[in-house]
Protein backbone atom coordinates (compact mmCIF):
# COMPACT_ATOMS: atom_id res chain seq x y z
CA UNK A 1 0.00 0.00 0.00
CA UNK A 2 1.91 2.99 -1.31
CA UNK A 3 -0.30 5.93 -0.43
CA UNK A 4 1.29 6.44 2.98
CA UNK A 5 4.85 6.49 1.68
CA UNK A 6 3.99 8.67 -1.28
CA UNK A 7 1.95 10.97 0.90
CA UNK A 8 4.78 11.39 3.41
CA UNK A 9 7.33 11.93 0.67
CA UNK A 10 5.07 14.41 -1.02
CA UNK A 11 4.36 16.22 2.22
CA UNK A 12 7.96 17.39 2.50
CA UNK A 13 7.95 18.41 -1.18
CA UNK A 14 4.85 20.44 -0.53
CA UNK A 15 6.53 22.53 2.13
CA UNK A 16 9.55 23.08 -0.11
CA UNK A 17 7.77 23.72 -3.39
CA UNK A 18 4.48 24.96 -1.96
CA UNK A 19 2.69 22.97 -4.68
CA UNK A 20 -0.81 21.72 -3.95
CA UNK A 21 -1.16 17.93 -3.89
CA UNK A 22 -4.09 16.19 -5.55
CA UNK A 23 -4.93 12.66 -4.43
CA UNK A 24 -6.53 11.33 -7.56
CA UNK A 25 -7.41 8.22 -9.58
CA UNK A 26 -7.12 8.55 -13.34
CA UNK A 27 -10.60 7.20 -14.02
CA UNK A 28 -12.45 8.93 -11.17
CA UNK A 29 -14.91 11.42 -12.63
CA UNK A 30 -14.87 13.46 -9.40
CA UNK A 31 -11.07 13.73 -9.61
CA UNK A 32 -11.35 14.73 -13.26
CA UNK A 33 -13.65 17.66 -12.35
CA UNK A 34 -10.97 19.02 -10.03
CA UNK A 35 -8.15 18.42 -12.54
CA UNK A 36 -10.08 20.53 -15.08
CA UNK A 37 -10.48 23.36 -12.55
CA UNK A 38 -6.77 23.25 -11.69
CA UNK A 39 -5.88 23.30 -15.40
CA UNK A 40 -8.26 26.18 -16.22
CA UNK A 41 -6.89 28.24 -13.34
CA UNK A 42 -3.27 27.36 -14.31
CA UNK A 43 -2.52 25.95 -10.84
CA UNK A 44 0.60 23.81 -10.80
CA UNK A 45 0.12 20.73 -8.60
CA UNK A 46 1.47 17.28 -7.87
CA UNK A 47 -0.55 14.09 -8.21
CA UNK A 48 -0.52 11.29 -5.67
CA UNK A 49 -2.33 8.38 -7.33
CA UNK A 50 -4.80 6.43 -5.18
CA UNK A 51 -5.74 3.23 -7.00
CA UNK A 52 -9.40 2.46 -6.24
CA UNK A 53 -9.11 -1.15 -7.43
CA UNK A 54 -5.60 -2.32 -6.48
CA UNK A 55 -4.88 -3.83 -3.02
CA UNK A 56 -8.63 -4.03 -2.39
CA UNK A 57 -8.80 -0.25 -2.92
CA UNK A 58 -6.00 2.02 -1.67
CA UNK A 59 -8.64 4.55 -0.54
CA UNK A 60 -9.39 2.22 2.39
CA UNK A 61 -5.86 2.42 3.81
CA UNK A 62 -5.39 4.00 7.24
CA UNK A 63 -3.07 6.62 5.71
CA UNK A 64 -5.63 7.76 3.18
CA UNK A 65 -8.53 7.60 5.60
CA UNK A 66 -6.63 10.06 7.80
CA UNK A 67 -6.64 12.46 4.81
CA UNK A 68 -10.23 11.85 3.77
CA UNK A 69 -12.46 9.99 6.25
CA UNK A 70 -14.98 9.34 3.40
CA UNK A 71 -12.29 7.16 1.75
CA UNK A 72 -12.94 8.75 -1.63
CA UNK A 73 -10.91 10.67 -4.17
CA UNK A 74 -10.26 13.43 -4.84
CA UNK A 75 -8.64 15.10 -1.86
CA UNK A 76 -6.65 18.29 -2.35
CA UNK A 77 -3.94 19.55 -0.02
CA UNK A 78 -3.67 23.29 -0.60
CA UNK A 79 -2.95 26.41 1.47
CA UNK A 80 -2.31 24.30 4.56
CA UNK A 81 -5.67 22.49 4.52
CA UNK A 82 -6.95 19.23 3.03
CA UNK A 83 -10.30 19.33 1.23
CA UNK A 84 -12.45 16.39 0.10
CA UNK A 85 -15.58 16.59 -2.13
CA UNK A 86 -14.98 17.84 -5.66
CA UNK A 87 -17.54 20.68 -5.68
CA UNK A 88 -16.25 22.03 -2.36
CA UNK A 89 -12.72 21.95 -3.80
CA UNK A 90 -13.81 23.79 -6.96
CA UNK A 91 -15.68 26.42 -4.93
CA UNK A 92 -12.60 26.96 -2.75
CA UNK A 93 -10.39 27.39 -5.81
CA UNK A 94 -12.96 29.82 -7.19
CA UNK A 95 -12.94 31.90 -4.00
CA UNK A 96 -9.15 31.97 -3.62
CA UNK A 97 -8.10 32.05 -7.29
CA UNK A 98 -11.02 33.75 -9.06
CA UNK A 99 -9.71 33.80 -12.64
CA UNK A 100 -10.93 32.50 -14.93
CA UNK A 101 -14.34 32.61 -13.29
CA UNK A 102 -16.17 29.26 -12.95
CA UNK A 103 -19.24 30.69 -11.21
CA UNK A 104 -21.00 33.52 -13.04
CA UNK A 105 -21.39 36.89 -11.29
CA UNK A 106 -25.11 37.06 -12.02
CA UNK A 107 -26.91 35.21 -9.14
CA UNK A 108 -29.50 33.70 -11.50
CA UNK A 109 -26.84 32.23 -13.77
CA UNK A 110 -24.77 31.16 -10.77
CA UNK A 111 -27.66 29.23 -9.25
CA UNK A 112 -28.22 27.46 -12.60
CA UNK A 113 -24.54 26.42 -12.61
CA UNK A 114 -24.86 25.09 -9.06
CA UNK A 115 -28.14 23.34 -9.85
CA UNK A 116 -26.66 21.51 -12.86
CA UNK A 117 -23.49 20.66 -10.92
CA UNK A 118 -25.54 19.24 -8.03
CA UNK A 119 -27.81 17.34 -10.40
CA UNK A 120 -24.76 15.52 -11.81
CA UNK A 121 -22.63 15.30 -8.66
CA UNK A 122 -25.52 14.35 -6.37
CA UNK A 123 -28.18 12.86 -8.63
CA UNK A 124 -26.32 10.85 -11.28
CA UNK A 125 -22.67 10.06 -10.50
CA UNK A 126 -23.12 8.59 -6.99
CA UNK A 127 -25.78 6.15 -8.25
CA UNK A 128 -23.39 4.58 -10.78
CA UNK A 129 -20.08 4.80 -8.98
CA UNK A 130 -17.89 1.86 -8.04
CA UNK A 131 -19.10 1.42 -4.45
CA UNK A 132 -22.76 1.21 -5.51
CA UNK A 133 -22.09 -1.07 -8.49
CA UNK A 134 -20.33 -3.51 -6.15
CA UNK A 135 -23.57 -3.75 -4.14
CA UNK A 136 -25.85 -4.59 -7.08
CA UNK A 137 -23.89 -7.65 -8.23
CA UNK A 138 -21.83 -8.26 -11.36
CA UNK A 139 -24.68 -9.30 -13.65
CA UNK A 140 -26.81 -6.21 -12.86
CA UNK A 141 -24.08 -3.57 -13.00
CA UNK A 142 -24.38 -2.46 -16.62
CA UNK A 143 -28.19 -2.22 -16.62
CA UNK A 144 -28.12 -0.39 -13.27
CA UNK A 145 -25.54 2.18 -14.43
CA UNK A 146 -27.37 2.74 -17.74
CA UNK A 147 -30.66 3.33 -15.96
CA UNK A 148 -29.15 5.76 -13.40
CA UNK A 149 -27.39 7.76 -16.11
CA UNK A 150 -30.30 7.80 -18.59
CA UNK A 151 -32.77 8.90 -15.98
CA UNK A 152 -30.46 11.76 -14.94
CA UNK A 153 -29.66 12.68 -18.54
CA UNK A 154 -33.38 12.88 -19.39
CA UNK A 155 -33.71 15.68 -16.82
CA UNK A 156 -30.36 17.27 -17.69
CA UNK A 157 -31.10 17.44 -21.42
CA UNK A 158 -34.38 19.23 -20.71
CA UNK A 159 -32.70 21.74 -18.37
CA UNK A 160 -29.79 22.44 -20.73
CA UNK A 161 -32.18 23.21 -23.57
CA UNK A 162 -33.15 26.35 -21.65
CA UNK A 163 -29.79 27.24 -20.00
CA UNK A 164 -27.18 26.41 -22.63
CA UNK A 165 -25.33 28.71 -24.95
CA UNK A 166 -22.08 27.30 -26.25
CA UNK A 167 -21.68 25.55 -22.88
CA UNK A 168 -24.00 24.44 -20.03
CA UNK A 169 -24.93 27.95 -18.90
CA UNK A 170 -24.42 30.56 -21.58
CA UNK A 171 -21.11 30.92 -23.42
CA UNK A 172 -18.64 30.79 -20.52
CA UNK A 173 -17.13 27.59 -19.13
CA UNK A 174 -18.47 27.03 -15.60
CA UNK A 175 -18.42 24.47 -12.80
CA UNK A 176 -21.41 22.79 -14.51
CA UNK A 177 -19.23 21.98 -17.54
CA UNK A 178 -16.57 20.49 -15.25
CA UNK A 179 -19.24 18.05 -14.03
CA UNK A 180 -20.74 17.36 -17.46
CA UNK A 181 -17.70 16.07 -19.37
CA UNK A 182 -16.64 13.35 -16.88
CA UNK A 183 -20.26 12.21 -16.61
CA UNK A 184 -20.58 11.86 -20.39
CA UNK A 185 -17.37 9.81 -20.33
CA UNK A 186 -19.00 7.54 -17.73
CA UNK A 187 -22.08 7.26 -19.95
CA UNK A 188 -19.91 6.19 -22.88
CA UNK A 189 -18.07 3.69 -20.71
CA UNK A 190 -21.38 2.13 -19.70
CA UNK A 191 -22.57 2.15 -23.34
CA UNK A 192 -25.47 4.54 -22.79
CA UNK A 193 -27.10 5.55 -26.08
CA UNK A 194 -26.53 9.31 -26.29
CA UNK A 195 -28.79 9.87 -29.33
CA UNK A 196 -31.68 11.22 -27.18
CA UNK A 197 -29.35 13.86 -25.69
CA UNK A 198 -28.25 16.17 -28.54
CA UNK A 199 -27.65 19.20 -26.27
CA UNK A 200 -25.49 17.20 -23.83
CA UNK A 201 -23.54 15.73 -26.76
CA UNK A 202 -23.01 19.08 -28.46
CA UNK A 203 -21.75 20.80 -25.29
CA UNK A 204 -19.52 17.83 -24.45
CA UNK A 205 -17.91 17.96 -27.89
CA UNK A 206 -17.25 21.72 -27.61
CA UNK A 207 -15.67 21.29 -24.17
CA UNK A 208 -13.44 18.39 -25.19
CA UNK A 209 -11.85 20.69 -27.77
CA UNK A 210 -10.51 22.91 -24.95
CA UNK A 211 -6.98 22.35 -23.69
CA UNK A 212 -7.89 22.18 -19.98
CA UNK A 213 -10.30 19.31 -20.68
CA UNK A 214 -7.65 17.50 -22.75
CA UNK A 215 -4.70 17.71 -20.34
CA UNK A 216 -6.90 16.60 -17.43
CA UNK A 217 -8.38 13.65 -19.40
CA UNK A 218 -8.14 10.18 -17.81
CA UNK A 219 -6.03 8.96 -20.74
CA UNK A 220 -3.25 11.45 -19.86
CA UNK A 221 -2.68 11.01 -16.11
CA UNK A 222 0.46 9.80 -14.31
CA UNK A 223 -1.42 6.67 -13.16
CA UNK A 224 -3.13 5.88 -16.50
CA UNK A 225 -2.30 2.27 -17.45
CA UNK A 226 -0.24 2.07 -20.68
CA UNK A 227 -3.09 0.39 -22.64
CA UNK A 228 -5.46 3.29 -21.89
CA UNK A 229 -3.03 6.10 -22.66
CA UNK A 230 -3.62 8.45 -25.58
Amino acid sequence: MQVGKEAKGHHSTMTESGKPILYSYFRSSCSWRVRIALALKSIDYETVPVNLIKDGGQQFSKEFQALNPMKQVPALKIDGITIGQSLAIIEYLEETRPTPRLLPQDPKKRVLVRMISDLIAGGIQPLQNLSILKQVGQENQLAWAQKAISSGFNALEQILQSTAGKYCVGDEVSMADLCLVPQVANAERYKVDLTPYPTISRINKALLALEAFQVSHPCRQPDTPPELRA
